[in-house]
């Protein structure tokens, strides 16, 4: 059955409207701000409500002034949080995909027992269905001013948090933690990135984007602006645009070949065609990327590996995989 599903998928890889349901789903970039004039915020984000899940885990609601409506982030606290109060500790980011929300990691991995014994703050923020980790060319909502400047700062305050970080993304989060990472040098040591598309001057990624925003009834413009008249914009948003923004920092790529195989055993035959398409054009976009961040002295791996969808299964192994180096960039 796989077989005919792979060869179905490959006939049918223009057909790109499954696989952006799924990837929807889921240089002077550093100085390159959306809006030429920011609006001043007065008010500092806070915390206003702690839910407590178990000994360890928290969701909280965080107020933002850069988004103008408060955000859920769940947070797994260090396996010491109690016994050394005078402490600050690791950091890991964790950013989900697109028609997903903060609860996915959790909901779908064991990353809660996997930092069982480690004394790593893990933060899992909300990044909106469709938010393209971004501050928008409209003006709002503003996804990277929240995570990258808000969050970073009440995890440091209020969750003894300290400057040694990593992020992790899937899909649309591992572009997001690229772009994070790129535009904002020295914030992170490691950055990992699960099937995500690296390239918008990709002309698949470009319809992937068209019709996935289409069906979400969202202007791509208002997102980056107009792909010709703000080409900057793009750029500036375009991980394979900026290799040099990534030195210092260990960078890690990974995805499938898009051909299915025994994780996929049991799934619905049309939700195995979505993880195909969703994930198929994205090894080559990554192989280009990570060549091109070795010539520009990367510290840069990469997983590309074979059978592999666009699916939880593949991240969960990948993640349990990644684990011991994210640990160690972080020095825990």
């Amino acid at each position: 059955m796989w077989v005919t599903l792979l060869k179905y998928a490959k006939k049918n890889l223009v057909c790109l409207g499954l696989a952006a349901a799924l990837l929807s789903t889921e240089a002077h970039a550093a100085e390159w701000k959306p809006d030429a004039s920011p609006r001043p915020h007065h008010a500092e984000a806070r915390v206003t409500d702690v839910k407590v899940l178990d000994n360890r885990m928290r969701d909280l609601m965080v107020s933002s002034p850069a988004m103008g409506m408060s955000i859920p982030v769940r947070v797994i606290l260090p396996a010491h949080w109690r016994e050394k109060p005078e402490s600050t500790f690791p950091v890991v980011y964790m950013f989900h995909g697109g028609d997903d929300d903060y609860t996915s990691w959790t909901r779908e991995t064991d990353v809660e027992a996997l930092a069982k014994d480690s004394d790593v703050l893990v933060v899992m923020p909300d990044a909106g269905r469709n938010g393209y980790y971004s501050d928008w060319f409209a003006g709002a909502p503003r996804w990277e001013t929240f995570h990258t400047r808000e969050l970073v700062r009440l995890m440091e305050e209020n969750f003894r948090a300290s400057h040694s970080r990593a992020v992790v993304g899937l899909s649309m989060g591992g572009f997001g933690a690229l772009n994070y990472a790129a535009h904002n040098r020295g914030m992170f040591r490691y950055v990992a990135s699960m099937s995500s598309y690296v390239d918008l001057n990709d002309p698949t990624v470009r319809l992937e984007l068209a019709l996935g925003t289409g069906k979400e009834g969202i202007d791509i413009k208002d997102v980056w602006g107009d792909p010709v008249k703000n080409d900057e914009v793009w750029q500036a948003h375009t991980p394979a645009a900026m290799p040099r923004a990534f030195r210092g920092m260990h960078v890690h790529l990974s995805a499938g070949s898009g051909q299915p195989g025994p994780l996929d055993t049991g799934r619905p035959s049309d939700v195995v065609l979505v993880s195909v398409l969703g994930e198929a054009p994205l090894p080559g976009q990554i192989a280009r990327f990570a060549r091109s961040l070795r010539s520009e002295g990367v510290d840069v791996t990469t997983h590309l590996y074979t059978p592999g969808t666009h699916s939880w299964p593949y991240w969960q192994a990948e993640l349990h995989s990644i684990w011991p180096s994210v640990m160690k960039s972080i020095g825990e």
